[in-house]
């Protein structure tokens, strides 16, 4: 379905375990206009399946869905998922910035579970601006890359933004050495991003299969983020529950500071339901849309959508405990992505038993598209949110 005209745009590419999503959106005035979309259902096992064969199939499925959906540009974003991704936030002494990046790959090996060489490590520093240094060039706006690259699809090795690193051979000025007198009781809060040298590999040979150009891989987490809050500074966990995993994400000033992903989605209640009431995948599907946690009439069905929720609810009472130990700030309220967030009663449900304020995002809110298109829209809104954050990475 070709909607506009091209100009200078962009594919967001979210790789799903259950379906592949790709979003074309372009630049119209320094904001973001739909032109067209697609998506396939498709078992892509993108972290258990490394072979040639399965590469193969995800690719001829983009290349399928580009082409159905009449997408003209060749400038892809992609995204890793969130539950294949180390994310921490370390907190380093005041040091020389030529030192930064050795001392954060010694730090990162407290905390990545796999060994350092076998890691592809990008950092941010969060609080730039405690130091002086705040800049607000693109490329710091742009943070959360595992590589980011236009002509390229080589990853960028543990070096961030425009720091210097590897100069060692030049002594520091005093306004390099950020333990001068004015941040002297100042420590670098760094958040450290590790992600798998094999599964990027993997992604660069499907794209390489699919004839796009790769721009830039960054994590899931922070194409939601910009998906579904675009500046709001506010502290907000957003909830991607889909297909077979759910990913839970606290979002503070618009950075994702704490990811944790479970392997429970929307086919664990779907199957919950089969067993409970013995009917086949299709009736189970329709009871999961007609009932979903409604308790007027017959019980069964929430009930069992009930308990078939309770490890995401349990994990997302692990992440609320464990980002409110880490400081003062609260989250003010949970975003629900995601395919399984329209399951009826859900954000009424969640909001009760977490004296939280729920909702469901809407990723399109900040995109220019036909408005007679809104009530279609609406209903895929949720399961594209990762791609179409991906999409508006450069706009």
């Amino acid at each position: 379905m070709k909607l506009f005209s091209s100009v200078n745009s962009y594919l967001g590419v979210d790789i799903g375990t259950a379906s592949v999503k790709i979003v074309e959106l372009e630049n119209y005035k320094g904001q973001a206009k739909l032109k067209t979309y697609g998506y396939a259902d498709i078992n892509t096992n993108i972290l258990r399946a490394s072979t040639e064969k399965n590469n193969q199939l995800i690719a001829d499925y983009i290349k399928f869905i580009t082409k159905k959906s009449r997408m003209e540009s060749r400038q892809a974003i992609a995204a890793l998922p969130t539950f294949s991704v180390f994310t921490s936030i370390i907190s380093l002494p005041p040091m020389p910035k030529k030192d930064l990046a050795s001392a954060i790959k010694w730090e990162a090996k407290k905390f990545i579970p796999l060994p350092i060489e076998e890691m592809i490590l990008d950092w941010k520093i969060l609080n730039k601006k405690d130091f002086g240094t705040d800049k607000s060039d693109a490329s710091q706006q742009k943070v959360g890359g595992i590589f980011t690259k236009k002509d390229s699809v080589e990853p960028n090795l543990t070096k961030n933004e425009d720091d210097t690193v590897d100069d060692k051979k030049k002594p520091a000025t005093q306004d390099e050495v950020v333990g001068r007198d004015s941040v002297a009781n100042k420590s670098y809060r760094i958040l450290l991003t590790a992600a798998p040298k094999n599964l990027v590999s993997r992604y660069l040979d499907i794209f390489k299969r699919t004839g796009l150009n790769l721009v830039s891989l960054e994590t899931e987490a922070f194409a939601l983020s910009r998906a579904l809050m675009g500046n709001d500074p506010s502290s907000v966990m957003i909830v991607d529950i889909g297909s077979n995993n759910t990913d839970i994400c606290v979002i503070e000033e618009g950075v994702p500071i704490l990811n944790r992903g479970i392997d429970s989605g929307g086919q664990v209640i779907t199957q919950a339901i089969m067993n409970s009431m013995n009917v086949n995948v299709d009736r189970a599907e329709q009871f999961k849309r007609d009932f979903g946690l409604n308790v007027a009439g017959n019980r069964s069905v929430p009930n069992t959508i009930q308990n078939a929720l309770n490890p995401i609810i349990s994990e997302i009472k692990y992440v609320f405990d464990l980002y409110q130990r880490q400081g003062d700030a609260r989250i003010e309220k949970i975003i629900l992505a995601g395919g399984s967030s329209f399951l009826p009663n859900l954000p009424q449900y969640l909001s009760q038993l977490l004296q939280l304020p729920v909702i469901i995002g809407d990723p399109w809110d900040r995109i220019i598209y036909p408005l007679d298109l809104k009530p279609v829209l609406a209903e895929i809104g949720p399961r594209m949110a990762a791609s179409i954050g991906l999409a508006m990475r450069d706009i």
